[in-house]
């Protein structure tokens, strides 16, 4: 539908290129303030998790101004002291076990989105250390399923990685 112009063809193109971007860039933030909040410190030589978050941020060619806030955000340097982590535990179907961690400011709003997209998926929030305790198990218990379930909890594990809040998804599914 262009025509002659180029313009109106790169810019639908630039949109969605912008768009995944900037959500890619808002994970990383949210990783960069929970490794400063877990090392204690803002600085990358003395604290390895934000040394490891930083090289994620370079990896997606994340600009050093927007490094450089979310780390003076989560030190307190602007007023960042609201957000928190929370780990969610779920199970899906055939009794996946799904550990959701989470960086949030608002713990209702991202408790009701996460129940949400688990009801959407016919899964069920567990008890505190009901599925945590696999996840340092050695070997992993591993759940086998039909492929009718694993594409299931495929589409579930996909949808909670794409909320904003959410930092980390991992499940006992192989």
């Amino acid at each position: 539908m262009s025509g002659h112009s180029k313009w109106s063809t790169i810019r639908h193109q630039k949109a969605i290129d912008d768009a995944k971007k900037g959500a890619s860039f808002t994970k990383i933030a949210k990783k960069i303030h929970v490794a400063v909040k877990k090392g204690g410190s803002g600085d990358p030589n003395a604290n390895p998790y934000l040394r490891t978050a930083l090289d994620e941020a370079r990896a997606v060619n994340m600009p050093g101004e927007n490094v450089k806030r979310a780390i003076d955000k989560a030190v307190g340097a602007a007023g960042g002291e609201g957000s928190v982590e929370i780990v969610y535990e779920a199970y899906g179907h055939g009794g996946v076990g799904i550990l959701i961690t989470a960086v949030t400011d608002n713990r209702n709003r991202t408790a009701g989105e996460i129940n949400a997209i688990l009801n959407r998926y016919e899964a069920k929030l567990g008890g505190p250390g009901s599925v945590s305790y696999m996840r340092n198990l050695n070997p992993l218990p591993t759940i086998s399923l039909s492929e009718e379930d694993e594409n299931k909890v495929g589409a579930l594990l996909s949808a909670l990685e794409d909320n904003d809040d959410v930092v980390e998804v991992w499940s006992n599914l192989v």
